[in-house]
């Protein structure tokens, strides 16, 4: 017959003969370092030898040395990153500005996406605005030589009977060449625009992922950390480790994240099909939001909630006069002395009387 025992680590299958009263153990060892055992075969050095026993089975107590089992669960990619160092770097983050400023944590929490918003992505996004004025303006001079490298390589077509894909090979490799010293030139990459996504979106994931490890209790968080989450929300919120059931944290967020996106659409004047596109699936991330924000942590939503009214004062703010001029932000052609109101006349003029 056969008996299996088990540990908390690892499982041992035994073979037990019994004639009499007297009982012959074989061992199956199954391990990783050592290979596989089959039946008959003993495991040395990491199991004894046969042992007979002179007394009943139940009278012995069984010891077996522990042994790494072939089928141990990993974590998938998911709990791997909720568990990662970054995670946990924000964990601490968001404890230490809590204990610090001994706000509650639903004020905490806001402020603490103030802080970083502000002094992380804010610069970003000025460093991204100043490249995309930068490239705007070299549009002109691109043109210029655009009309020059075309009369150039008709003039070789001439010359040496290029055909028309010849002629389409040799303006195209050089104007790449001619936009990139210009690039280099200006210091004004397009790819240094992207630099605010490749911060900011790592960022919110991590700083989300490590809210809602708070809020559930898993990982590293300390005891009564949880309970702490669970009284210190406020008004309708007032536990921050369940959703919000009234769900005006995730329709709220979903508005302001439409509101973003139509402030973006409205400054593309003649947008291409591809700026569609892109517009349209931003609108339906932002629809898609609302749904999740109310099935997540309210501490979570309210982080998004924050994080995207923050994103939204930075956009607005980014349009003063002032604050382009204090940054030294390079002007363009959409620049207006009064961005606000040219902003509300277009969202009336679009919005508005388009339903009238």
């Amino acid at each position: 017959m056969w008996f299996r025992v088990t540990g908390t680590v690892t499982t041992w299958p035994l073979r037990f003969c019994c004639h009499g009263n007297q009982v012959a153990g074989k061992t199956q060892v199954r391990c990783i370092s050592h290979g596989v055992y089959t039946r008959g075969h003993y495991a040395h050095p990491l199991v004894p030898k046969p042992v007979l026993f002179a007394t009943p089975l139940a009278a012995r107590h069984l010891e077996l040395q522990p042994c790494r089992t072939i089928g141990s669960a990993r974590p998938g990619w998911y709990e791997s990153v909720a568990d990662s160092g970054p995670v946990h770097l924000m964990e601490q983050l968001l404890v230490f500005g809590q204990q610090t400023t001994g706000l509650p944590w639903w004020a905490s929490i806001i402020c603490t996406t103030l802080a970083l918003r502000t002094a992380v992505t804010l610069p970003l996004a000025v460093y991204q605005t100043i490249i995309i004025a930068k490239v705007e303006a070299l549009q002109k001079e691109i043109a210029e030589l655009a009309r020059q490298l075309s009369y150039e390589i008709s003039v070789k077509a001439r010359e040496k009977g290029w055909s028309e894909k010849t002629c389409r090979y040799h303006f195209k490799k050089n104007l790449r060449r001619i936009v990139s010293e210009l690039y280099v030139r200006d210091n004004c990459h397009p790819f240094k625009a992207s630099l605010l996504i490749w911060v900011q979106l790592p960022m919110w994931v991590f700083l989300s992922l490590s809210l809602r490890n708070l809020s559930m209790g898993r990982g590293h968080v300390p005891a009564g950390l949880q309970e702490e989450l669970a009284a210190g929300g406020a008004l309708w919120f007032s536990n921050l480790t369940l959703p919000d059931s009234t769900w005006i944290i995730p329709v709220s967020l979903g508005l302001v994240n439409l509101l973003i996106t139509e402030i973006f659409a409205l400054r593309q004047l003649d947008a291409s099909k591809f700026q569609k596109y892109v517009t349209n699936f931003i609108r339906g991330i932002s629809l898609a939001m609302i749904p999740l924000a109310a099935a997540v942590p309210s501490s979570m939503a309210l982080y998004w909630l924050s994080s995207s009214c923050i994103g939204l004062g930075h956009n607005l703010l980014l349009r003063s006069p002032r604050f382009r001029a204090l940054c030294r932000i390079p002007p363009t052609r959409l620049d207006s002395n009064t961005p606000y109101r040219d902003i509300s006349a277009a969202f009336v003029a679009k919005y508005i009387k388009l339903k009238t």
